[in-house]
């Protein structure tokens, strides 16, 4: 398992994976729907997938002196280790900006998202649509994606539009402030178990397609 994971990320993945990062700096962006970013970051990912189909690299894995079921694991691990060296980003960004940047005109003024605890709770949910709805279906065939990826997009950009009506319902204008943190708070520990538990369902199931699957 370890050395598959090491094979994906030195060998099988793909720079824009890596370089589609940069898109946590979105975080800083007043006036616009900075949720969109955790989209980019997936589709980082995705590059990564598409890379693989187009050079065989499930068949080169499943070829090596491993379980299939491995093979499906190594590349769940590798989509989290990207989501959450993202994630981190994301923190430390949204932290510079409810401190340093936090009385900023442009923030203070700003009528779309702000990045706060929510914003990151958000950022788990789509993370986790990623991998519930892509990661996991992509194993049906460990071919096809095009379907896999459109439910995604669907489903993330409802949960983009969601995150962003959200603080305009009258009582809920504190999701988009720095006000009632503990409730904030709140919001992303269940968002992060979320995570957890679609992640892990997924690669699970996603396990028991590939194992069943003649390549």
């Amino acid at each position: 398992m370890k050395n598959l994971l090491v094979k994906e990320i030195r060998l099988s993945s793909h720079i824009l994976t890596y370089l589609f990062l940069a898109f946590t700096a979105m975080t800083f962006i007043p006036g616009y729907p900075i949720l969109i970013s955790a989209f980019f970051i997936c589709f980082g990912i995705f590059q990564t997938f598409q890379n693989g189909r187009e050079t065989n690299d499930v068949l080169y894995t499943v070829l090596l002196p491993a379980e299939k079921r491995d093979a499906v694991k190594a590349r769940f691990a590798f989509v989290c280790v990207i989501q959450l060296a993202a994630f981190v980003l994301f923190a430390v960004f949204t932290a510079l900006r409810m401190t340093l940047l936090g009385d900023a005109a442009p923030y203070a003024e700003n009528p779309m998202m702000n990045s706060n605890p929510v914003f990151l709770a958000f950022i788990l949910i789509v993370f986790a649509e990623f991998n519930a709805l892509f990661v996991g279906p992509f194993y049906k065939t460990a071919y096809k994606f095009g379907r896999p990826f459109i439910a995604f997009i669907t489903v993330s950009m409802i949960t983009v539009g969601v995150a962003e009506a959200l603080h305009h319902i009258p009582g809920l204008g504190f999701l988009n402030t720095a006000e009632k943190l503990p409730v904030q708070f709140a919001a992303l520990f269940v968002s992060a178990a979320l995570y957890a538990a679609l992640t892990a369902s997924s690669c699970v199931k996603a396990q028991r397609r590939f194992d069943l699957l003649d390549l």
